[in-house]
């Protein structure tokens, strides 16, 4: 997909426009460091290109056979968000892929990138790619990362959305109900429905009570009343307000599903 086909606010988290150089300042210079710290080349994400940013710039370069000049060109660009652009490259699906089989290929190949908060909580490039350029500690993006992912996969497949999606676990979860689509966990876990059945990945959710849920994200791999899960906005310990998208381990427990028709 060419840069000028994506919404808006991904157009700006790829578009190059002019050289970004010390003594800038603003939203360039703060993607600039976002992906210098994403990059192992860590400086303050102040927005302001001072000679700390302009040291990163330079060693990031090198790191990268580029020239090296402390001023991000659009070579240096390129190399920062390469991240990017593969988690957003289209995978060509098989001929007998279904849409949960294509979103568990998206989440992986976003796995394979490592999307994590930078510059505070909830924060950040990859933060503002999946809550439609929104950010900020008010923005917990486990489920604008699903609802992201399954819009993705719906687009290669080009068909609709089998739900609209959300930033909300209830609205994901109120959807899926009106659509049909909903699963309890406690009747997976009390033996009426059969795991095969939910197909290849699924979108869980973390169960408070019966009309409130608290984090989601994808499932799939099962093993008995265990599954594997690819979840944003988590951490190791599995906090449903973490840091980074990754792979974990879970239980049906306190689990409900979202299952999509094949």
């Amino acid at each position: 997909m060419k840069n000028s086909d994506y919404p808006a606010h991904i157009r700006r988290e790829l578009t190059f426009k002019d050289p970004i150089q010390p003594g800038d300042r603003g939203m360039k210079v703060k993607r600039v460091q976002e992906w210098l710290t994403y990059h192992s080349f860590a400086t303050t994400i102040d927005s302001d290109f001072g000679e700390a940013t302009e040291i990163c710039v330079r060693r990031f370069q090198e790191s990268k056979t580029l020239s090296i000049t402390g001023i991000v060109d659009e070579a240096t660009w390129n190399e920062l968000i390469a991240p990017l652009v593969t988690a957003l490259s289209p995978i060509e699906p098989a001929a007998n892929d279904t849409l949960s089989d294509l979103m568990l290929k998206y989440a992986n190949q976003h796995l394979a990138q490592r999307p994590t908060e930078l510059g505070g909580e909830n924060a950040g490039v990859w933060v503002r790619l999946y809550m439609d350029g929104n950010e900020g500690a008010d923005w917990k993006w486990c489920a604008g990362f699903v609802t992201f992912i399954m819009k993705q996969a719906c687009e290669t497949l080009e068909r609709p959305t089998p739900i609209p999606g959300s930033f909300s676990c209830d609205s994901l979860a109120y959807q899926a109900r009106e659509a049909g689509l909903f699963i309890s966990g406690k009747d997976i876990e009390q033996g009426h429905i059969a795991v095969p059945s939910l197909g290849t990945a699924q979108m869980f959710l973390v169960r408070r009570t019966a009309t409130d849920w608290t984090h989601t994200g994808f499932s799939f791999d099962w093993q008995d009343h265990n599954f594997a899960t690819i979840e944003g906005n988590t951490n190791d310990e599995g906090a449903s307000n973490g840091y980074e998208l990754c792979k974990r381990f879970r239980s049906t427990k306190d689990k409900d599903f979202i299952a999509f028709p094949e």
